[in-house]
């Protein structure tokens, strides 16, 4: 996998969505991390100095992987980067069908009136005992 700065993975991510724009997927994956190995970490922290943490954000379009740590300086500045990539390339996406509220409305209250339908006749089947008004002497 291959770290790069800022502005060149900003760079290669458009050209991975330009070249899947077709046929095919990029994944795109956030973590928090701090590019740090956990004894270097514990001395760290038992120093007493506060660690950095970042974002590794890898992308993949399955033949090509990519990475780079964003810190917390450069945040801004990544996110609306990122964001516009994404609203430019993802214009292949198929529109959802919206339903019609009146017709969905109209199935809840079918269902509901069967339902109720069914509850009543399980009622009315149900035949009360008689007790017999004789008392054994």
């Amino acid at each position: 996998m291959v770290r790069l700065q800022l502005d060149p993975f900003l760079n290669e991510l458009t050209s991975m969505f330009e070249h899947t724009t077709e046929k095919g997927s990029v994944w795109v994956t956030l973590k928090h991390s701090s590019d740090k190995s956990k004894v270097q970490r514990n001395k760290i922290t038992t120093a007493g100095k506060e660690l950095e943490y970042k974002c590794l954000v890898r992308a993949t379009d399955g033949k090509k992987n990519i990475s780079t740590l964003v810190g917390t300086k450069d945040h801004q500045r990544f996110q609306a980067s990122y964001a516009t990539i994404l609203k430019a390339r993802m214009t292949s996406l198929k529109k959802r069908e919206k339903k019609d509220k009146r017709k969905a409305a109209n199935v809840v209250d079918k269902k509901l009136s069967k339902t109720t339908k069914a509850m009543n006749v399980d009622k009315k089947q149900q035949v009360p005992v008689k007790r017999s008004s004789t008392a054994n002497p």
